[in-house]
């Protein structure tokens, strides 16, 4: 009797450590798979954290190379960016170390679209640069194919706004003609149809100016720099001054408009381009045009 009931207590121990074999078997499977689908899942989030740092590093690599000088935050934060990457590597493949990198990766991001920004309107401003200079450049050029007589004239207006007992003049216009036989004038800008260059002005009162006989001189010239007309010249102590026609006029201490005529140089026909049209007191430029024929 006492040794059936010990071998029921036995049996029921034995049974009760088989059970608990068992599960402790089925959580040491489970537990490992469980392992090995954490470390699979941490080690394909750290390769895109991998992907995400080489794209940056791309994206700064194309930046960089689009400036003739590279920016130095650029290079510096390419520089973090590949420190970043050489870091991961050979990191740790466990939760806290990857959550460091994604938030050096988040980091970096921001920055990366602040430089970038920063960077495209930088290359903006440097083309509108590029495109002004060249403007300016081309300008110059033109400029200089006028003679020194004419840049010198130029520094001649400041004297005249110095000198108020200087005839004036306002609204001086030049422009093409056609004259028909009956004498009739008509306006245009196409060079191969004028006949003569018209120059308009106003005299402007002056009651420091003492009336009577007085005369100005009015300069036309050409797109290749050659002065029409009479094309003389006059010398006024040490300055030379080559005119078109001499306007002559009785002045009566009042507005006096006057139009003066300008033929072609010799017996060709008006060059298609830009005119420049001086009137001159003497060896004082006291105003200046421009008009052009096509």
């Amino acid at each position: 009797m006492e040794n059936n009931k010990n071998n029921k207590i036995l049996k029921i121990a034995l049974g009760a450590a088989l059970v608990l074999f068992l599960a402790t078997g089925f959580y040491t499977i489970n537990l490992y798979r469980s392992s090995n689908q954490v470390q699979k899942d941490l080690t394909e989030e750290k390769q895109l954290v991998m992907n995400d740092l080489n794209a940056m590093a791309k994206q700064y690599d194309e930046a960089i190379s689009e400036n003739d000088v590279a920016n130095k935050n650029l290079l510096d934060a390419r520089g973090r960016i590949q420190g970043l990457i050489d870091s991961l590597k050979i990191s740790e493949t466990n939760v806290r170390s990857l959550w460091r990198y994604k938030k050096k990766y988040q980091s970096l991001q921001k920055e990366m679209d602040v430089l970038l920004a920063q960077n495209d309107s930088l290359r903006v401003e440097n083309s509108y640069l590029a495109t002004s200079l060249d403007s300016t450049r081309v300008r110059l050029e033109e400029r200089t194919m006028f003679t020194d007589s004419l840049l010198v004239q130029n520094n001649a207006l400041a004297e005249v706004v110095e000198n108020a007992s200087v005839l004036s003049t306002v609204g001086l216009k030049g422009f093409g003609v056609i004259e028909r036989t009956s004498g009739k004038l008509i306006p245009t800008e196409r060079a191969t149809r004028t006949d003569k260059i018209r120059v308009c002005f106003t005299v402007a009162k002056n009651n420091l100016v003492q009336s009577g006989d007085q005369e100005l001189y009015v300069q036309v010239i050409d797109p290749k720099n050659n002065t029409l007309g009479l094309n003389q010249q006059v010398q006024f102590n040490d300055k030379t001054l080559s005119y078109s026609i001499i306007s002559k006029f009785n002045y009566e201490n009042s507005n006096l408009n006057i139009c003066e005529f300008v033929a072609s140089k010799g017996k060709n026909s008006f060059e298609k381009g830009r005119y420049i049209v001086n009137v001159f007191n003497e060896r004082n430029l006291v105003s200046s045009s421009e008009f052009t024929l096509k």
